[in-house]
């Protein structure tokens, strides 16, 4: 076993961002003027080591984008990218001009598919294009990088010769990039050892991956080609770029971190930024960060199962490898839901205020797993409902057992069965609404001339499968009774919160006559 490499001795990696660049490639995905200015801020506070900020000959406002962010970032390296021709490297070196740390970074195809099918060149005119390319940009910058555009499909020995001829022409930095995301871990991460054997010049430039995840194994890839001898990752926030996107910046870094000592490698973008990088990327660009997704999707850091919660309780380290807080998530979150245990849901309830006791607990809790096989999220809201719907309840004489309403243009009926003092009763009523149909049938079961002074209903969550809250209140000689009940459907919750309010109002007029039954009374 590895042993561990403490954060002291850990090769730093380079952090190479480049969302502004093949991140904004993706189809929809562009981003304006200002929202790029604001990305490349939040990226320097990120610690992010180079910023592609863009390719300035693809137009006007790509250039002015690049250049703006080349005046306000003063930390980050901020780089333009650009083919190997003249005119793309001049338009390059003019965008990143004022930047305090400008790099053009150049590239061109190498491998036989885009020889033959793109290009149309020879391996020794690419081998040309490479000297003349990168020689150019080494005279207009002093860090200059080249890329070998689908490295992974390049025949070793050309793939030698032109990162040979790249380095003795000037670059810092040789980037062979899994271009269409064709390579595994292993094939990856020997691909840059052979390299760094076979060209004799290697010692002198820093290799970088660049990796796209059509087989879902970007960040993968990523990792073997630090441990294959690259020292830059080129990513992009949320993983967004061409066709399934490139590695993810927030994976790329965290697996650094969580990692490191086995590893032996560490960047240094400071995580805490990243909720807020994937939020602000995912706002501007409209793509939606799925709920699953590793470290910043909704679900990274909730647990729903009654066994991970109940773990989660004890010790957080039994199912979280890192904290939500350093990636700036927030705190956990233990959703409750139909899988949730009872020492979740009890811990839930005493952070909301609830401290019941073994029996009311229980009762509440079959209630919240009747609620949760109805609705697929409960929310806090849910819970404080719930419970308040129970404690208002209290001990029932009068209770709902069964409801059908029938509803629509041809009229409104309502078959009701209560259970009063234990004894059920049925009966059915129409009315001009569903509603009245179902106090109308109350009324039938349980006479009684209280007059409703208030019926008011209210979504506790958001969604069509909100729970209502209904609240009623009742009138009879003075005497004031409000009711409250709630339910996913608005009909049941009505029906609850009347008959609730009707339990409040016999107890009320009760008091001082022990041996008066509610039946008699109605």
């Amino acid at each position: 076993m590895t042993a561990p490499v403490s954060a002291a001795k850990r090769d730093r990696v380079i952090i190479f961002d480049t969302t502004m660049r093949d991140g904004e490639q993706s189809p929809g995905a562009s981003m304006s003027y200002d929202e790029k200015l604001e990305l490349a801020k939040i990226l320097e506070e990120m610690g992010v080591d180079v910023i592609e900020a863009g390719f300035p000959i693809a137009s006007n406002g790509d250039f002015e984008a690049v250049r703006a962010i080349s005046q306000i970032v003063t930390e980050s390296t901020v780089c333009g990218l650009a083919r190997a021709a003249a005119v793309d490297i001049d338009r390059c070196a003019e965008a990143i001009r004022p930047a305090k740390r400008g790099r053009i970074h150049t590239f061109i195809s190498t491998s036989p598919q885009h020889r033959d099918y793109i290009l149309k060149l020879s391996q020794d005119e690419v081998l040309e294009a490479v000297v003349q390319s990168v020689t150019r940009a080494r005279n207009l910058c002093d860090d200059v990088e080249w890329s070998a555009q689908d490295a992974t499909r390049t025949e070793p020995d050309f793939l030698y010769r032109c990162v040979d001829a790249a380095i003795r022409a000037g670059a810092r930095t040789i980037n062979l990039p899994d271009t269409v995301g064709y390579s595994f871990p292993e094939e990856y991460a020997a691909m840059f050892r052979n390299v760094i054997l076979n060209v004799p010049d290697s010692d002198k430039a820093i290799f970088s991956a660049h990796c796209h995840n059509d087989l879902g194994l970007a960040v993968a890839n990523s990792i073997a080609a630090v441990q294959g001898g690259a020292r830059q990752v080129e990513c992009a926030i949320n993983g967004i770029g061409e066709r399934a996107g490139n590695a993810a910046l927030e994976e790329i870094v965290m697996a650094l971190k969580v990692r490191g000592e086995t590893l032996g490698f560490d960047s240094d973008v400071d995580p805490v930024h990243i909720t807020r990088a994937s939020r602000y990327v995912s706002a501007i660009t409209g793509f939606p960060v799925q709920f699953n997704k590793a470290i910043v999707g909704k679900n990274a850091f909730a647990h729903e199962s009654g066994i991970h919660q109940d773990g989660m309780l004890k010790n957080a380290e039994t199912y979280e490898i890192m904290r939500p807080e350093d990636v700036g998530q927030g705190a956990t979150n233990l959703v409750m839901g139909k899988h949730s245990g009872r020492h979740a849901f009890r811990e839930k309830l005493k952070a909301l205020g609830y401290d019941l006791g073994q029996n009311a607990l229980n009762e509440a809790f079959v209630r919240f797993k009747e609620l949760a096989d109805k609705k697929k999220h409960v929310f806090d809201d849910d819970l404080i409902a719930l419970v308040d719907d129970a404690l208002a309840r209290g001990s029932e004489r009068i209770r709902v057992v069964h409801l059908r309403v029938v509803a629509g243009t041809e009229g409104q009926s309502a078959e009701l069965t209560l259970s009063v003092d234990d004894v059920e009763k049925k009966a059915e009523a129409s009315g001009d609404g569903p509603v009245d149909a179902v106090f109308n049938a109350i009324h039938e079961i349980v006479p009684h001339a209280a007059a409703l002074r208030l019926f008011q209903v209210h979504a506790v969550t958001e969604g069509t499968d909100a729970q209502a809250q209904v609240s009623v209140r009742l009138e009879e000689d003075g005497r004031i009774a409000t009711g409250q009940a709630a339910d996913t459907d608005t009909l049941t919750a009505s029906a609850k919160a009347y008959v609730n309010a009707l339990n409040n109002l016999f107890s009320r007029k009760e008091k001082g006559k022990p041996d008066t039954a509610i039946a008699s009374g109605f």
